[in-house]
């Protein structure tokens, strides 16, 4: 691909699309003979919008034909709000104001009688998105019933015989085919059982979950999730070179939980997992034994589910990396490889894998501009119009593991989500092609959800669920235990899966903060707090079951709320450290926005002395809590980890206990501390306080801290 235009590129990619359209046959489909003869008449036409957004949303419809087989149709009907169709997908669509006119392509032009076809668009609309309800098909009414004639088409596709009536040509042989675009949309949203079957011990317990139960797959399913992915890591399950034969036991495990999610109605997506770090990434220095070991795992486990439904799907292999290649070009020629070799080898199998729906990653699955190129140029190159791209998305990083100030959900942050969402859009999607961000979530979840702080992170979710929506990307939420109890089966922070939840279908309105915070040591005055309100209109204040006045309580002008001095005198009631009142925001939609009304003064720290391995430093937080911590040398440059940003990272290099009264300073902080330099600590508080602290680490290891 170097050296070519992205002209020249585009080129081929359309021209890979059609031809690979005609292989996405739908079994039932037959080509009758022309006769002179009117034809019974007769049609049903299943029209749905499963993915709406603001002036946006994507339709698809299903034609079946109940009348005589017809070869060549149009459908023609008229939206009744003025929506448009910006771009359609297995059919050609016109229109002329409100009436739209689709029309088959090549392959799909043969409905079979009771046979259907499917065609799917996007479309634009303003004020309401009322579905379209009357339908003509080839100029009949599509009422659900046969009823009429049509004419014979005046070019016939076969001579009429007098001798022998007319006969049908027989239908495609082989497994239905699928809607890729659809199946997508279908699966959205999707949930990762992860930590289990991934596990890289003896077996899915190996990482501290237990074994995975119906129950817990009810449960998921429970909560509106529409599929599942189930990360397998195949490593230590298989043996010996050159079959490298699948331990049955394993493969029929694995087998089990995938029967148990496809009788829940779930898609589901299997993989190889972690084998990516384990053995595959060293496919540059051993370039013959990898692959023979890839393809020998992927032709069992072809084999094994090659008759499953068509709600399975494989995905060739998890976050793939490289060790030790030459760079960015040898590492696009070895994932290019194993996804080339995996397709083919579930092509070739047969059955259900004849079309099921495979996906295929970016290098590290990521949505930086040169590794969605690489995919393209795959995509490409396979032609095979069942195939779907995936990238994973954890958020920018800084923000996503609390470092270098990144504590808020702000304009960086969000530019960020759209600038990768807008690339994989532009690259796939716009082209036909659906994306499932496979895993999403902050890796600071990774070490503890409260990394990052709680309004911020409910903001960030509440913007990725719509951003999603809007470009028509599927989402899986990464979850290693850490959200839906694999035991309890009930959610560790029910306040972020209710804005999750909510996400998937609308926006919420949020705030600039999720705290409002009223100083003990000075008198009440009035608060403000801005609003963000995403397209909704505030409704008002509440705290528990008892509405705040509008006008003496709080006001509204514009997006800006102010809490007066007489509710806040009222809700902090003794003013004890800490929150004294909880109120909800409420909004024409969504979830409401929890505003916790705190009393707090600047915390106050001690002096302490400890080890490189152990110090901890005395505070008291009165009411208050820790953002984020800077460190630096008498000369101002930076000490500590990360030592191109003053800011260091939250629950890596220090965490506070608020219980213990006391802000740890770990290990890994001290291990790149200059031994006899004095740090200058600034603790930074989300109310807004600074904290001045002095830390001195001794040649010997030991720690003294002081306030001056």
């Amino acid at each position: 691909m170097a050296g070519q235009s992205s002209t020249a590129r585009m080129r081929r990619w359309r021209a890979g699309l059609a031809a690979a359209a005609t292989a996405a046959l739908v079994a039932g489909f037959g080509i009758a003979a022309a006769t002179g003869a009117y034809a019974a008449a007769g049609c049903r036409v299943a029209y749905a919008a499963p993915s709406q957004w603001p002036g946006g949303f994507t339709a698809n419809v299903n034609v079946t034909n109940l009348g005589d087989p017809i070869n060549g149709w149009t459908l023609v009907w008229t939206f009744p709000s003025g929506q448009r169709v910006t771009q359609a997908w297995s059919a050609n669509v016109t229109s002329s104001g409100s009436q739209v006119t689709a029309t088959n392509v090549g392959y799909n032009g043969a409905i079979a009688t009771n046979g259907t076809v499917s065609f799917g668009f996007n479309g634009s609309w303003s004020g309401t998105n009322t579905a379209p309800t009357s339908f003509t098909l080839n100029g009949v009414a599509c009422t659900g019933s046969v009823g009429g004639t049509t004419p014979p088409p005046s070019s016939p596709a076969a001579s009429p015989s007098a001798s022998s009536s007319p006969s049908a040509s027989p239908s495609p042989s082989g497994p239905p085919a699928v809607n890729p675009m659809a199946a997508v949309a279908a699966m959205q949203p999707g949930w990762n059982l992860g930590n289990s079957f991934d596990a890289t011990g003896a077996d899915e317990t190996s990482w501290g979950n237990p074994r995975v139960t119906e129950a817990l797959l009810d449960t998921v399913k429970a909560q509106g999730f529409k599929s599942i992915r189930i990360p397998v890591t195949w490593g230590q399950h298989h043996g010996a070179a050159p079959n490298y034969t699948i331990d049955a036991a394993w493969l029929s495990r694995v087998k089990e939980v995938v029967d148990w999610a496809l009788a829940d109605g779930f898609y589901v997506m299997i993989n190889i997992h972690h084998d990516s770090w384990q053995w595959i990434a060293n496919m540059p220095g051993d370039r013959t034994n990898v692959l023979n070991r890839y393809n020998a795992l992927w032709t069992q486990l072809a084999a094994a589910f090659r008759n499953h439904s068509n709600k399975l799907t494989f995905e060739s292999v998890n976050e793939p990396q490289f060790t030790g290649s030459s760079g960015d070009a040898q590492n696009a020629q070895l994932l290019h490889e194993l996804n080339t070799s995996f397709r083919q080898i579930v092509r070739q199998s047969g059955g259900n894998n004849a079309t099921r729906l495979l996906v295929l990653p970016t290098l590290h699955t990521s949505a930086d501009q040169a590794r969605i190129d690489e995919l393209v140029s795959t995509f490409t190159q396979l032609n095979d119009p069942n195939l779907i791209a995936t990238v994973h998305f954890y958020g920018y990083w800084p923000f996503s593991v609390n470092v270098a100030g990144g504590t808020r959900f702000d304009a960086t942050t969000q530019a960020d989500l759209v600038g990768q969402f807008d690339r994989v859009y532009n690259a796939f999607v716009a082209r036909g092609i659906p994306v499932i961000i496979g895993e999403y979530g902050l890796l600071g979840f990774d070490r503890h959800t409260g990394t990052i702080q709680q309004g911020e992170k409910l903001k960030f979710f509440e913007y990725l669920g719509y951003y999603a929506r809007t470009k028509q990307l599927s989402t899986m939420l990464w979850d290693n235990g850490q959200h839906l109890g694999r035991t309890s089966l009930a959610w560790s922070d029910p306040e972020l899966f209710a804005q999750l939840k909510s996400s998937w279908t609308t926006r919420s309105g949020t705030a600039y903060a999720d705290q409002v915070y009223v100083p003990k040591a000075t008198a009440i005055t009035a608060k403000t707090l801005a609003l963000n309100l995403n397209g909704t209109t505030f409704q008002g204040l509440r705290q528990g079951s008892t509405d705040l006045v509008s006008g003496s309580d709080y006001t509204v002008s514009g997006g800006t709320l102010t809490l007066t001095a007489a509710a806040l005198t009222r809700l902090t009631g003794s003013r004890a450290y800490g929150v004294n009142a909880t109120l909800q925001a409420r909004f024409s939609q969504g979830v409401p926005w929890r505003i916790d009304v705190v009393t707090y003064d600047t915390p106050i720290v001690s002096n302490a002395t400890g080890t490189a391995a152990s110090f901890a430093v005395p505070a008291q937080f009165r009411g208050d809590q820790l953002a984020t911590m800077e460190a630096k040398y008498a000369d101002g440059t930076f000490a500590g980890p990360h030592n191109w940003t003053s800011f260091k990272e939250f629950d890596v290099a220090f965490a506070p206990n608020y219980t213990a009264n006391t802000i740890t300073l770990k290990p890994e902080f001290f291990a790149e501390v200059n031994a006899g330099s004095r740090v200058t600590l600034t603790f930074h508080f989300w109310s807004g306080a600074t904290v001045t602290y002095y830390v001195t680490k001794a040649t010997s290891g030991s720690v003294t801290g002081t306030i001056s």
